[in-house]
């Protein structure tokens, strides 16, 4: 028998270690895993590891309806978990929800006729997907699409039956295009649509009554249509609360706020999205207004090092901290100050339910960081608290404001009340503590980054973004309350703090600015970057036209820093007026010495048209000065000049439109149809852009 060498032995331990290691996949060595690693590293949440394959994912949780959603704000995706929990409740249907982006579609042609897709879709932009949609719609609107059994089939969806719902505001000219559109490539491809294609509009306000009167038919049409009893609806906790005594707030393995385990670690890394933002230095900031009653900041933001990058005309989204005052608020009428930092863990019921955050956490956490708990209430909810009353007089209250339209709309609506001023008020201060926690994790809106124009140049400052931000306050007749905006007072705080108070208290809400774990200092804003289609002409001899009253000159402020730089830089650069409008020059006129500084690079090919609208007996608005210049625009425009509009969508931006469209009749001499169909037709070629909110 031969001897063995070393080589051989070395051999057969390796041999038998691997063995060893296969049959016990690891038991006796492995590190125990992080089970958030996976989910909240860089934000890719609960993607890692996870089938594409809706099909089989449907069939290995034993599922007959998916709700997907297309969202940009979180709104979509909070009516989708509504819809699956009332399905579900209702209906006894095996609900999931599902992230268009986290799933392909080739095989929707296998679709099972016995389940049923719904689709919710926001409509973003100028008629665009949000973002977690693009891939969807750019495949389901394909003129090739090819699925996976039935290619080249005239009908390969005849299977597939499907519910549909969109998010739309009207003051936008393709109102709520991607619920309509992908209706029609549904249908055209043989989809079967159940119930009408229900369509929200936030440009009049009345989104959740437009959600609320559409579901009911819907559920009818379903119910027939697969066969469904309806039954009494109970409150089913999609989420699991349980509580950690053996676990202190202050482990560096509980989520104090950060948003995933990076950062939970100080070891944040890009890329940075809406997932992962960057922990951003505020370089400077300014108060613009020189007004008592108003606040309007001016923001540098350091993004050097980080990987992240800007182009002119993008948008910059900052991640909000709730104020204290309204944490403290909620935390208290729910009966849990003295839990507030008790550790808890947060699990899905079911394996399909994604936690909206990464936990072991808090109470508090949750509230500060995570739950939108000042925004306004939806009748469907108030409804659902009912069962949990403190007492009967305050159940039928609640019965009667979640099913009569009307009297919630007076009663509650214009209230302008959130959630926890809401439950104040009905009890008169008595405590709530018949509430689980899970339900405001499930009917609450996740809180999500704000997005403001960029109003810096990436050619002049690549590493500094620029923001623009009136201090949100907003008061209604009647209202007991005065809502304050999330964002804007939290920045308002950050600005305190660097100009050297050391307690910052805007409006005496109380914000904690240094961050979790005191991570931001009170100088640093956790920020990510969205590319937008709002830019300049790649050709800069092109003539421009502006139109951004109050800070909707935000992203002009860096169009024309460009065009100024390009002359610098000794190219040619053509006509750029810019229409400001604001209250009084010597009180909100913005960035007045910057246009001064412009004029003199650019000389004639800028001009500053200002209105005053308090100055004057009558007041005068941007769109009045428009007409007055009604000969020169037109001029610009026929030669090719591209026309932009940033600001208030509802009352302005359209009003602006209009102004166009007859200055247009007018100096070119055709009817106002013909007006209309040209300012339409530069708006499909791009010539003219609005960058505008509701």
């Amino acid at each position: 028998m031969a001897q063995l060498d070393t080589l051989d032995i070395l051999v057969l331990v390796a041999l038998l270690l691997g063995t060893v290691a296969y049959f016990t996949k690891g038991t006796y060595w492995a590190v125990q895993k992080d089970p958030y690693a996976s989910s909240f590293a860089n934000g890719t949440a609960g993607k890692a590891g996870k089938s594409r394959n809706i099909l089989e994912r449907m069939d290995e949780q034993g599922k007959n309806c998916v709700i997907f959603y297309g969202s940009q704000t979180g709104t979509a995706e909070d009516y989708a978990s509504r819809l699956a929990k009332e399905g579900s409740s209702r209906f006894g249907l095996k609900t999931m929800t599902a992230d268009l982006e986290e799933y392909d579609y080739e095989n929707l042609d296998q679709f099972p006729e016995d389940k049923v897709a719904f689709f919710v879709l926001a409509t973003y932009g100028e008629g665009e997907p949000t973002d977690n949609a693009v891939e969807f719609y750019e495949f389901i609107g394909g003129e090739d699409v090819s699925f996976s059994e039935k290619a080249g089939e005239e009908k390969p969806l005849g299977s597939l039956k499907y519910v549909a719902f969109g998010l739309g505001n009207n003051t936008y000219e393709h109102y709520n295009s991607m619920v309509r559109n992908v209706s029609k490539y549904l249908d055209k491809l043989g989809g079967t649509r159940i119930g009408e294609a229900g369509e929200g509009d936030d440009g009049a306000g009345t989104m959740e009554e437009d959600f609320l009167a559409w579901k009911e038919p819907m559920w009818a049409a379903l119910a027939s249509a697969m066969e469904l009893e309806e039954r009494e609806a109970v409150y089913e906790p999609v989420f699991e609360i349980t509580e950690k005594p053996d676990l202190n707030a202050e482990d560096d393995t509980v989520y104090l706020g950060e948003p995933n385990k990076n950062h939970l670690e100080g070891q944040s890394k890009g890329p940075y999205n809406a997932h992962n933002p960057y922990i951003a230095p505020i370089h400077s900031s300014k108060e613009l207004f020189n007004d008592k009653t108003r606040n309007c900041l001016h923001m540098e933001i350091d993004i050097s090092g980080s990987n992240l990058s800007y182009t002119t005309g993008d948008h910059i989204a900052i991640w909000p901290t709730n104020s204290g005052k309204e944490v403290d608020r909620f935390i208290n009428i729910i009966n849990l100050n003295e839990k507030r930092h008790s550790v808890i863990a947060v699990k899905g019921l079911d394996a399909t339910a994604k936690v909206p955050f990464p936990s072991p956490t808090t109470y508090d956490a949750v509230v500060r960081y995570q739950l939108e708990i000042g925004a306004g209430l939806s009748r469907q909810f108030v409804s659902q608290l009912a069962q949990f009353a403190p007492n009967d007089t305050i159940k039928a209250e609640l019965t009667k404001a979640g099913t009569d339209a009307d009297y919630f709309r007076e009663n509650v609506a214009k209230k302008n009340y959130n959630i926890a001023q809401f439950l104040e008020f009905m009890s008169s201060g008595e405590k709530w503590e018949k509430i689980p926690f899970s339900i405001f994790i499930e009917a609450l809106h996740k809180l999500q980054p704000r997005y403001y124009s960029i109003s810096s140049s990436s050619l002049v400052q690549k590493n500094k973004i620029s923001i623009t931000a009136v201090v949100g306050s907003l008061e209604t007749p009647g209202a007991p309350n005065v809502v304050k905006g999330v964002t804007t007072n939290y920045l308002l705080a950050l600005k305190q703090k660097q100009a050297g108070d050391p307690h910052p208290d805007p409006n005496g809400l109380d914000y904690a600015i240094t961050g979790p774990r005191n991570k931001y200092d009170g100088i640093h804003v956790p920020v990510h970057v969205r590319h937008s289609n709002f830019k300049l002409p790649s050709d800069p001899s092109r003539p421009v036209v502006m139109v951004g009253p109050g800070t909707g000159v935000a992203p002009f402020r860096g169009f024309v820093a460009e065009r100024a730089q390009q002359a610098e830089n000794g190219e040619k650069v053509g006509k750029t007026i810019l229409f400001f409008g604001c209250r009084k020059q010597h009180e909100d006129f913005l960035y007045e010495d910057e246009w001064k500084q412009h004029k003199e690079v650019l000389g004639d090919n800028f001009e500053l048209v200002t209105a005053f609208s308090r100055e004057g007996t009558n007041k005068v608005y941007v769109q009045h000065r428009l007409k007055e210049y009604g000969e020169m625009v037109n001029k610009l425009l026929e030669q090719k000049a591209y026309f932009y509009v940033c600001g208030d969508a509802s009352n302005m931006a359209r009003e602006v439109n209009e102004v166009l469209c007859s200055v247009i009749s007018e100096q070119r001499g055709v009817p106002k149809q013909k007006a209309e169909e040209i300012v339409k037709a530069m708006r499909a070629s791009n010539q003219y852009q609005e960058d505008v909110w509701s």
